[in-house]
């Protein structure tokens, strides 16, 4: 995929409370609570600070989505904290058929998926559809002798993990962008 398909479909998408407010009021109840709980602990912060790449995320989403309800708001204090450096942007998952049919995790149209980009767009990577420790925590619910009876919200230790996740990710494209020759050298760094 050329850089200027995904400016487009960058351009037009969403920002946090924009998608939001394409969800039903039960949904968008949920995604305001999990925006409330989502915090960065001072070192996580201290972290985003340092960073001086601009980066792109594009994000394919569904405001029905559970797992995008989330996780998607983790990502978004990541950003809030970057100083204007970390760029959000939501698509629905099922509006862009174009795009999510071609970021498809094991042969399904799962979200969130997030499409790492460059300032100018350069396809960088594509992380989803959860993070090592909400599959760790799936697999502790759903594997052996233990049987959930419904959906119980995250534990303050897990979301701190969960958060821990994306930013390792995050930071990871950070520090490809950073020592990247030909971005070193537009930026004379």
């Amino acid at each position: 995929m050329k850089r200027e398909f995904f400016q487009a479909v960058f351009s037009s998408g969403q920002r946090l409370p924009e998608h939001i407010a394409t969800g039903n009021p039960a949904q968008q109840e949920r995604w305001r609570s999990m925006v409330a709980r989502a915090k960065l602990s001072p070192e996580q912060r201290a972290t985003v600070e340092s960073f001086t790449r601009p980066v792109n995320l594009l994000i394919i989403s569904g405001v029905w989505c559970g797992d995008c309800i989330e996780q998607i708001p983790l990502i978004q204090a990541i950003a809030d904290a970057s100083g204007g450096r970390i760029a959000v942007r939501i698509v629905d998952r099922d509006q862009h058929p174009e795009l999510s049919s071609r970021f498809r995790l094991n042969a399904g149209a799962r979200v969130p998926v997030v499409i790492f980009l460059s300032e100018d767009f350069e396809f960088c990577g594509v992380y989803g559809d959860r993070t090592l420790s909400r599959y760790r925590r799936l697999a502790r619910q759903q594997i052996g002798l233990a049987c959930p009876l419904g959906e119980a919200p995250e534990s303050e230790d897990e979301l701190r993990q969960t958060t821990q996740d994306w930013l390792n990710e995050i930071e990871r494209i950070h520090w490809m962008l950073r020592l990247s020759p030909r971005l070193r050298q537009k930026h004379g760094d």
